[in-house]
């Protein structure tokens, strides 16, 4: 039997061609069986965005060796590339995982035990005296002593070596604590709820963390205004 090498040859280019161009990829995103809302899905290599519906669903243009990105509110941000098998089975199941949520700070304040008696006076005594040595600690607490204990300790945090004193701060931490909520919500026009959103896609960008180096305010503005065009173009 005879192959003729050019039928051969047309048969691989076809084939590689195919492979490299764009198509329709369908998909699902889960998080241990619950529904996810507004789970946006970029393509990194083609600039491209889509958001997945209230079931998790989606369809996207992609082809092989492209990086899908997935992120969500409170969600932890996930980044695959793409193989050739997958874009034939074009049923890609993602799955994504939930932030642990953050406790607020308790604070417990030891009290001295107070024995109730008949005598209403001698309660209301007993009150008082307790209401005067909180108000006496409170004041001793906040005043310097003068001793080398004292001092050092305040020495320590104004001068501490920042890697041992200071824990690493996320970028979505201090751009919030760098702009307030009205730079948000009038100057980038965002929504309330799209905040958190928009400072995981920044975070995306290399370039956050040299803003986090130089801790700019200016910079830390430009940054967000240009990344927030982006933002507006991937919802569109």
């Amino acid at each position: 039997m005879k192959i003729k090498l050019p039928l051969v040859f047309f048969f691989f280019t076809c084939h590689g061609v195919f492979s490299q161009t764009a198509g329709i990829l369908k998909g699902n995103i889960s998080s241990e069986n619950t529904l996810i809302q507004n789970v946006y899905v970029i393509n990194k290599t083609s600039k491209k965005s889509v958001l997945a519906n209230e079931k998790g669903d989606f369809t996207i243009e992609a082809k092989a060796n492209d990086s899908l990105v997935f992120f969500a509110k409170d969600y932890y941000l996930k980044e695959i590339k793409l193989t050739s098998y997958q874009i034939e089975q074009n049923n890609l199941l993602i799955f994504i995982y939930k932030k642990p949520e953050e406790l607020d700070e308790v604070v417990v304040n030891q009290m001295k035990s107070i024995k109730l008696s008949a005598n209403k006076s001698y309660e209301q005594a007993k009150l008082d005296e307790l209401d005067v040595d909180k108000r006496g600690a409170k004041i001793r607490t906040n005043m310097y002593d003068g001793t080398i204990e004292n001092g050092m300790t305040k020495i320590k945090r104004l001068f501490g070596p920042k890697n041992k004193a200071l824990p690493e701060i996320e970028f979505e931490t201090l751009a919030k604590n760098t702009c307030d909520q009205k730079f948000y919500l009038e100057t980038l026009k965002l929504k309330p709820e799209e905040i958190d959103l928009f400072l995981q896609f920044c975070d995306l960008d290399p370039k956050s963390k040299k803003i986090m180096e130089h801790n700019n305010v200016l910079s830390m503005m430009d940054f967000l205004i240009a990344k927030n065009i982006e933002f507006q173009k991937l919802k569109n």
